[in-house]
């Protein structure tokens, strides 16, 4: 009988290493001459080395993916082999080839799993634009000046929450990122359901959000009490209350009310276009609806934060830009005045703007646009991507190509007479490229340009500066090591009341 569990045990443990050799040998046909690790860890891959320490992973792919003319590299994780798109060249390549015969945009490596199958970032074709069409009533001027007016009353009360966490003495220093986590959370359910949320609603909401937010940057392990499942089961959650906000919303528009927030604007164009289409309406449920919400939720929250922290970080790291701010927006708001900023008045703050952009494109919040090839794709002359690879084009070194002296923040190089947002059009991959770029690129620009106007004008603030505290790390956009500790205090005379 030994004899016989012997042999069962051997057999079991040459099949085994059967698996593994097969494994290994199919990731280094895929590789080919790719730069990348030679060999992988059976299944898991480089996983926990992705996972315990993200900015160290994803460097080391941008090292590998430099060394060879091609701008391209490889590893293995979770059963699943990956590329890296140095080059900006064949990352619009990828934007450029979103269908169903060349590759899928899924936003996050497991993203079907969090988001599910029916989601505006995995459709394509004219589905795709008609939806995005829809879409254009909720970002037209007026929907913006809506928003603005909201953006800054939030902004305020929480620039004067921060102020009383210090009792408005410069002594000790506070880390701004839950801060602006929490600000932008806020200003995101206003703005897109505005008055749809009670205040228990709002609780629910920002406890499930939170859980989504941490299973972002955990293994995809969907059981029981994983990071992951809780993450899965409260995007569910959430996609239910925002369908919930759009059908209140869709009876306020019905009953010919002004809208108040972004769901609101586009149920009234969506009400409009069905009282004049007669054959084949274009019909979402609320529920679809909601899951589109969702998606603006993400896009905007994650990455305002991180392009928050960052305008800070610069700010302070370079005076006379910070001057230059300051002179400007005083030329066009003063606070004692208790008159928010119009719209029409922050289109006329050039500068701020500039300072903006530079923001986003040095920091890009969102650093690669993770993708799946449906086929076997032909990248080069000499490189074909294997169907099922998840291919990563990097927006965040693609910022670092093409602009003059492109490590130096240069708020200048988006000035009219520079014209580098033009010239290097192309390297600024910072809101996508292709048939997905973000919808909502000018919602994001006008709330960063808020921000800085009212931070630097209200506020005077140093950063508590530690050694490698402007290091990146990924929670899971890209923030300063130290969560962008600072020393801050009140600088004008009185905070405006609005």
């Amino acid at each position: 009988m030994e004899s016989v569990w012997g042999l069962i045990s051997q057999c079991i443990v040459s099949f085994l290493a059967l698996i593994l050799l097969l494994e290994q040998v199919s990731y280094l046909k895929k590789k080919r001459f790719l730069p990348g690790p030679k060999l992988v860890f059976p299944f898991i891959g480089n996983a926990i080395s992705l996972v315990k320490n993200p900015t160290k992973f994803w460097g080391m792919q941008s090292s590998y993916a430099k060394s060879t003319p091609l701008g391209v590299s490889a590893n293995y994780i979770i059963g699943r082999y990956i590329l890296y798109i140095y080059s900006t060249d064949l990352s619009h390549k990828i934007f450029a080839n979103v269908r169903p015969d060349a590759f899928h945009l899924v936003g996050h490596p497991f993203g079907k799993k969090l988001f599910g199958e029916h989601n505006l970032i995995y459709m394509f074709g004219q589905q795709h634009k008609d939806l995005r069409r829809r879409m254009a009533p909720n970002f037209t001027p007026r929907a913006l000046k809506t928003y603005t007016n909201m953006q800054q009353r939030i902004i305020l009360e929480h620039l004067k929450s921060w102020c009383r966490k210090t009792g408005n003495e410069s002594s000790w220093s506070i880390p701004l990122r839950i801060l602006c986590r929490d600000m932008n959370l806020e200003t995101s359910q206003t703005v897109f359901v505005g008055p749809y949320l009670n205040a228990a609603a709002r609780e629910r909401f920002n406890r499930d959000y939170n859980f989504f937010n941490v299973g972002l940057m955990k293994l995809p392990i969907d059981l029981p009490g994983f990071a992951f499942r809780n993450a899965r089961l409260a995007v569910e959650r959430l996609v239910e209350t925002l369908a919930g906000c759009v059908e209140e919303s869709e009876k306020k528009m019905k009953n010919g009310e002004e809208p108040s927030c972004l769901i609101d604007f586009w149920m009234q164009e969506h009400l409009r276009e069905l009282s004049e289409t007669s054959i084949n309406p274009f019909e979402l449920t609320y529920k679809e609806i909601g899951g589109h919400l969702f998606d603006f939720l993400f896009a905007s929250q994650d990455a305002s934060t991180s392009s928050l922290l960052w305008a800070v970080a610069f700010l302070d790291s370079h005076p006379e830009v910070l001057d230059r701010v300051r002179k400007e927006v005083a030329k066009y708001w003063v606070p004692e005045s208790d008159t928010v900023i119009q719209a029409e008045q922050l289109r006329e703050m050039k500068y701020t703007e500039a300072v903006a952009r530079e923001v986003v494109r040095i920091r890009a919040p969102a650093t690669m646009v993770p993708h799946i090839a449906g086929v076997d794709f032909q990248l080069t002359e000499n490189y074909v991507i294997p169907k099922g690879t998840i291919v990563f084009p990097s927006v965040f070194d693609s910022s670092f190509q093409g602009f003059t002296e492109p490590d130096r923040f240069d708020p200048d190089r988006f000035i009219e007479e520079r014209q580098e947002d033009r010239v290097y059009k192309k390297y600024f991959l910072a809101f996508g490229a292709g048939p997905h770029q973000c919808v909502g690129q000018r919602y994001a620009i006008n709330h960063l340009m808020l921000f800085i106007a009212m931070f630097a004008t209200l506020i005077d603030f140093k950063r508590d500066r530690t050694d490698g505290c402007d290091e990146i790390v990924y929670v899971p956009t890209i923030v300063p090591k130290d969560d962008c500790r600072i020393f801050l205090s009140r600088r004008c005379s009185r905070f405006p009341s609005f």
